[in-house]
């Protein structure tokens, strides 16, 4: 049977205490490594935790014979002091019976020790190891993303009777959106929204979370900020400093870039209220009537992201910071793909009552990232760009991120104390500035004003026009 680590004091995880599956890891190295080099994921080995796992179980094996020796030992011991005993070279046996004990204890000892270093390498090694992927995802990069769908007309140049214009052209004749003030204050890729476009953000924030509510999920504002674990636990962990995209924070009492791996807990600002939503529930054992637990955030989210060029370097297409209302949901194993179709179907009917054209896409291996079993994507068309854009995603993590944070839920049909992992699910209700993006360039007119989509009228201060 699978031997069960406790790593509740390893680096990098202090208040989680992840249950990571070594025995699947050992016993299907082979079929593992070709699924880590179909997602196109560096510097992870998992024939080293296969190697690690083996030294662990074969130390743990000699520390039980070592410990049953020395049980032995004492029993005998025990059974020299006894009445019956004969008095003969008593004394001596003893002493040797406890030389031997002695011996034993040291040996047992540095077997612990060495026991304590391979769990801490497990770890380490073993946190890396991505997902399962769905048998049914395309292997490769973006390029071989499958279109399941497409719904809405594509507005184009040749369809109108006037000039398309960008967000940013729009933008700028209804002031709109500031970028110049906030390169001054903040820096670039960073934004005030003003006047409509304000209202256009709560609108859509309001928007989601009531459809979402709707549909039985429970409204919850989550804290921006998270300890770095769990967003590690969450499958948001590079191993390399390049790939970081993170914003880190720091005090003068606590952190500092010197310092952030001692005592003091290192804050980071969340790129996703999927964090959050998820350590909500971290270290707990949900009963199974509980299931599924079905919540809707809304947070900021928060993105280092460098390197774009192009179309996505103007305006608010990416960015720094933005508002963003995320779906997550907590399920029995039998239950997630259930959840997932549920979770999609949200999102489509989100983006159809707001009148946009989009597609779904099934995304390759390699566009998954560390965390999804599958994933979905949705883009809407974007006729200012003359191209698609992502706006939104919907993830099956199965219990990838449960085992990492320890959720699990009690079965009803068991006895006892057995537990199983739940299944995690993730979507984008609304990311805040693209679908500004798609509604200022979608439903612009030919004397340049934009139409707001009927249903955010109700928070648009009595606006059904931009301009």
């Amino acid at each position: 049977s699978s031997k069960r680590l406790t790593l509740a004091t390893s680096q990098p995880f202090k208040f989680l205490c992840p249950h990571l599956n070594y025995k699947k890891f050992r016993d299907n190295a082979t079929s593992i490594a070709q699924n880590i080099r179909n997602r196109n994921v560096k510097n992870v080995d998992v024939y080293r935790v296969a190697q690690l796992y083996n030294e662990f179980c074969d130390i743990t094996t000699e520390m039980n014979s070592l410990r049953n020796k020395r049980n032995e030992i004492a029993k005998s011991i025990k059974n020299l002091s006894s009445p019956s005993s004969s008095s003969s070279n008593l004394s001596e046996e003893r002493v040797s019976l406890q030389n031997q004990g002695r011996k034993l204890k040291e040996l047992i000892y540095q077997k612990e020790s060495r026991l304590v270093e391979i769990e801490q390498l497990l770890l380490q090694e073993a946190i890396h190891i991505p997902n399962d992927t769905h048998p049914d995802v395309p292997i490769g990069d973006e390029s071989k993303a499958r279109v399941l769908k497409q719904i809405g007309k594509q507005l184009t140049r040749e369809s109108v009777n006037f000039p398309i214009k960008d967000h940013m052209t729009i933008a700028n004749k209804h002031d709109l959106i500031d970028l110049e003030s906030a390169a001054n204050v903040t820096g670039t890729s960073w934004y005030y929204l003003r006047n409509a476009g304000a209202l256009l953000e709560l609108a859509l924030i309001q928007y989601a979370i009531q459809k979402a509510i709707y549909k039985g999920f429970t409204p919850i504002i989550t804290p921006d900020a998270i300890r770095t674990e769990f967003s590690h636990a969450c499958g948001f962990n590079p191993r390399t400093q390049e790939n970081a995209q993170n914003y880190f924070l720091s005090t003068s009492i606590s952190d500092s870039a010197s310092n952030h791996n001692l005592s003091s807990p290192r804050l980071m600002l969340s790129a996703t209220a999927e964090i959050p939503l998820a350590g909500i529930y971290a270290g707990k054992i949900l009963l199974e009537s509980q299931l599924p637990i079905k919540m809707v955030g809304f947070g900021r989210a928060f993105r280092a992201e460098s390197g774009a060029r192009g179309a996505d370097t103007r305006g608010i297409y990416r960015v720094h910071q933005f508002s963003k209302v995320e779906l997550f949901a907590l399920t029995r194993p039998e239950d997630g793909e259930i959840v997932f179709d549920e979770i999609i179907a949200l999102q489509e009917e989100i983006l159809n009552d707001l009148g946009l054209c989009f597609r779904l896409l099934d995304m390759p291996t390699e566009e998954l990232g560390a965390n999804a079993f599958r994933k979905y994507d949705i883009e809407a068309w974007m006729p200012g760009r003359d191209s698609w854009g992502e706006i939104s995603s919907a993830s099956n993590c199965t219990d990838y991120q449960s085992r990492r944070l320890n959720i699990r839920y009690r079965p009803v049909s068991t006895t006892g104390t057995s537990t199983e992992f739940v299944y995690t699910l993730n979507g984008t209700a609304v990311a805040v500035p693209r679908i500004i993006i798609a509604i200022m360039e979608n439903f612009q007119t030919s004397d340049g004003k934009v139409i707001i989509p009927q249903v955010l009228r109700q928070w648009m201060g009595g606006l059904d026009t931009i301009g």
